[in-house]
């Protein structure tokens, strides 16, 4: 599994599912300050704008893994900039891939995770799209059992 996080929800539902999945983790780590509201504003423009980031080399080689579950929150109805990077630089590695998107209510869900499987050069075996209220109030259960069934499928 592999994320990036810049408020630490979508580090919250990577972490449930690293243990429901009994899978190694991989945090996407940016080099760009993402914190306060004008790096806030940035994120937006860099995500809508498709800009790539600098990310710190990771350590996990994604072409060990059957499946590689990607995880973003939704910046701008696009995926993070530090995600949309870690694809970039992992294109062709992937044997298989499934993503999951946390967000303050966006509704252009398929649209990223459309983006997502065309920059990681892989259709998706399983999607999973969550609202940061509902993760907040650890109600989502279902969801990520639903998820992990979707992904043990392949």
């Amino acid at each position: 599994m592999a994320f990036y996080s810049r408020t630490g929800t979508t580090k919250r539902v990577a972490e449930k599912l690293a243990q429901l999945l009994t899978s190694d983790v991989e945090e996407i780590f940016d080099t760009t300050n993402r914190m306060g509201f004008f790096n806030w504003l940035r994120s937006g423009r860099d995500a809508g704008t498709k800009r790539l980031t600098v990310i710190r080399k990771t350590e996990k080689d994604p072409s060990f893994y059957d499946v590689v579950v990607v995880g973003s929150p939704v910046w701008n109805s696009s995926m993070s900039s530090p995600v949309r990077t870690y694809l970039s630089q992992s294109k062709g590695l992937f044997k298989g891939v499934a993503f999951f998107l946390t967000s303050n209510g966006s509704s252009a869900n398929d649209e990223v995770f459309a983006e997502m499987a065309e920059v990681s050069g892989k259709t998706p075996v399983a999607t999973l799209a969550l609202r940061k209220k509902t993760v907040m109030s650890e109600q989502y259960d279902s969801d990520l059992d639903k998820f992990v069934k979707d992904i043990m499928k392949t």
